[in-house]
């Protein structure tokens, strides 16, 4: 059971450098922020600067959690070490059940414009850190999107109301909802109080509890906190909406592995190195509407 009081905490997000050499923008994930369980890691790529991300993401492995990638802008090739591929457009968005290892790269399939999108790193619970691989791909098409007057919110993961995302995630339950709000406009939504909830702003601004939300800041969700209260700026405001509830297990990560022991992360990285490491091909539900 988890007895640690949740409090309000806004953290910055923190430039760095991923993969080839691609700048990325990090909330969790940082010595601010290490992890928020079960989410490990949140990563922000904005740039119309094609310097900053074309050196894309090359083959490497994880093990032990879920990799989610949600575009917003640009085009993104997904390739495996067991032969499958995919394609990520505008509003397009991949969940990745990694657990017992998969080997995989992430390029650009644009030379210039804007790219723009995220990825989430969400842990597995022991019990399942194992499981062969799985992969669900969805275009922009298959995820509905509810408007109203104040606001738009796409469901990206979970429910919202009486509409539910394409994704499918019985083990971790997280929900994930990407929120339009109209300039001076509140959005009212319950998120469930045993959960981790945070929300990251990255198009304008706000302010919860009369407190101001800057451009690119993650806002960890306190237990008396309503997200009710966030009302936004002059410009509006989007965000990301992200719940999910702890699992409650001690965490060892090393670089892409996310195991529960230190042996476990020894044995990750034994299996890279002797050619071991991906021990079931990935079964791939992937969504074809344009």
């Amino acid at each position: 059971m988890n007895t640690q009081t949740k409090v309000t905490r806004f953290v910055p997000a923190m430039a760095t450098s991923e993969g080839a050499g691609v700048t990325v923008h990090r909330t969790i994930g940082t010595p601010s922020l290490r992890n928020y369980d079960p989410f490990m890691m949140l990563d922000q790529i904005s740039s119309d600067n094609p310097d900053e991300y074309l050196a894309g993401f090359p083959s490497h492995p994880h093990r032990g959690f879920i990799t989610f990638t949600y575009m917003i802008d640009g085009d993104m090739e997904h390739k495996d070490s067991m032969v499958n591929t995919g394609n990520l457009g505008p509003g397009g968005a991949q969940w990745m059940k990694a657990a017992s290892g998969v080997i995989h790269s992430e390029m650009p399939k644009q030379e210039n414009g804007l790219m723009r999108g995220f990825q989430l790193w969400i842990n597995l619970p022991a019990a399942n850190k194992m499981d062969a691989p799985e992969y669900q791909e969805y275009t922009s098409a298959a995820f509905s999107i509810i408007e109203t007057a104040d606001y738009k919110l796409k469901v990206v993961i979970g429910q919202f109301a009486e509409i539910s995302s394409p994704i499918v995630d019985d083990i971790t339950n997280v929900s994930f909802f990407d929120v339009q709000l109209n300039a001076g406009k509140s959005f009212g939504h319950t998120l469930p109080a045993e959960n981790n909830s945070f929300m990251y702003i990255f198009e304008g601004n706000g302010q919860l509890n009369a407190k101001n939300v800057a451009l690119n800041t993650l806002v960890v969700l306190g237990e008396k906190d309503d997200i009710s209260d966030f009302v936004a700026g002059q410009q509006g405001a989007r965000f990301l909406l992200i719940s999910g509830k702890p699992i409650n297990e001690s965490i060892v990560q090393y670089g892409p592995f996310v195991m529960n022991s230190r042996e476990e992360i020894e044995q990750a990285m034994s299996d890279f190195q002797s050619n071991n490491f991906v021990r079931d091909r990935a079964w791939v539900n992937r969504n074809k509407r344009a």
